[in-house]
């Protein structure tokens, strides 16, 4: 991702609070002293069977980063690449109805959006949301001694590169379907709910949780330590990793991020896999301070959040080392 980001335009403007140099969710810009704009895109290839899920769960992963921002979604654009002579526009509906749904839980608008023809269907957003610029979160205000937390279980790329490999059913993977198309508006609710105790967000989706938990350290100038015990675990996440269903991208990170990772010795082989698993639509990744990690803790039980979990903290030492016990 660095060679990729070296060929992107430095900007030097005020009214640009976030742009790409910093690997934040979204960017950032300043409209008036009260009002900043976050934008972000994202779009993929099915992960599950079901046209109107596959819908769900772009559309929540598109406006997750809106989210992790601090922001509140205001519309968005569907894009679409569709094999228009291999599969029926029927099927394209269900899965703009499932982005449609979503983005009405949000709050928001769909306002358009644009569509190619494409061999492989992929579908995404454009989210375009808002947020006072006293009240932005990014990656880079993590403080040592923050306690981390994390608000939907881990496992998705494991679940999903399953059901593709046979390896599981629809209904093994229900749960990871629910997750995926749960929106994080709740949890950003409970962060704002903190009174300004949270210190850094992101939501952790290709990267991996210890991924993107680099990401946030690195920017920070900070390390971290990671209970592996205590992450969230989708239900059979543990045991279809035990049996080979790993993706691409989850190898990858792990390759990536070998050199900032320490990891104990007992830590089992399947959840060393999890803990780089490449995400969809997962949850926020939050650094809070400690005083206020119980009144976080408590506004994500009342949000209903899919998971609520103490997993880490922020220490000093090597900007973007990871150890997990």
């Amino acid at each position: 991702m660095a060679q990729v980001l070296r060929y992107v335009p430095t900007i030097s403007d005020p009214r640009i609070l976030v742009d790409a140099a910093t690997r934040d969710d979204a960017a950032v810009y300043q409209l008036t002293p009260d009002r900043a704009i976050v934008a972000t895109v994202d779009f993929f290839t099915p992960i599950v069977d079901d046209a109107y899920d596959f819908g769900r769960i772009a559309a929540a992963n598109a406006f997750s980063d809106v989210y992790a921002m601090g922001g509140t979604p205001l519309l968005a654009l569907n894009l679409v690449g569709w094999p228009r002579d291999t599969l029926p526009y029927e099927l394209l509906g269900d899965v703009l109805r499932g982005g449609a749904d979503v983005a009405k839980e949000a709050g928001a608008f769909v306002l358009g959006g644009h569509s190619i023809d494409d061999p492989e269907p992929k579908y995404g957003m454009v989210a375009i949301g808002e947020v006072h610029p006293n009240r932005l979160i990014t990656l880079a205000r993590a403080r040592a001694g923050d306690v981390l937390v994390l608000t939907k279980p881990i496992g998705t790329g494991v679940l999903a590169t399953a059901l593709k490999r046979d390896l599981a059913t629809a209904a093994d993977i229900a749960p990871a379907v629910q997750s995926m198309a749960t929106l994080n508006a709740g949890a950003a609710r409970a962060m704002r709910a903190t009174g300004g105790g949270v210190h850094a967000a992101t939501d952790v989706t290709g990267f991996g949780l210890l991924g993107h938990l680099h990401n946030m350290l690195a920017a920070s100038g900070m390390a971290a330590e990671i209970a592996a015990a205590a992450v969230p675990l989708l239900p059979k996440a543990v045991e279809l990793a035990q049996r080979g269903a790993i993706p691409g991208g989850t190898t990858r990170n792990r390759e990536a991020l070998g050199p900032h990772v320490k990891i104990a010795d007992g830590v089992p082989e399947a959840v060393r896999v999890l803990l780089f698993d490449a995400q969809t639509s997962g949850g926020l990744l939050i650094a809070v301070d400690p005083d206020r990690a119980s009144a976080l803790l408590a506004a994500l039980e009342r949000e209903g959040t899919p998971a609520a979990a103490k997993i880490g903290r922020i220490t000093r030492g090597v900007a973007g080392a990871i150890s997990v016990s």
